[in-house]
């Protein structure tokens, strides 16, 4: 797994997420951001952190789990 995919991204306490089969949202003070996500990879929300986990251990799976968990932190920010 990618070493930017492996850590999780903290949840502040103002900021909601939905997980949904294909996309993600994230709700805030400032407005809701939605991004689609890969079928290679799954978010789980645990607490308050997001951990991206692999469906597939493939090289394109790799790489979408760090591409994604950059995403969804630069969303929760």
């Amino acid at each position: 797994m990618s070493r930017v995919g492996k850590s999780p991204v903290v949840l502040p306490e103002k900021v909601e997420v939905t997980i949904a089969a294909n996309q993600i949202s994230v709700k805030g003070p400032l407005g809701t951001l939605t991004q689609p996500v890969s079928p290679n990879v799954k978010i789980e929300k645990i607490e308050n952190r997001l951990e991206i986990k692999l469906n597939e251990n493939t090289r394109s799976a790799n790489a979408m789990s760090g591409t994604l968990r950059a995403l969804v932190a630069n969303m929760v920010q």
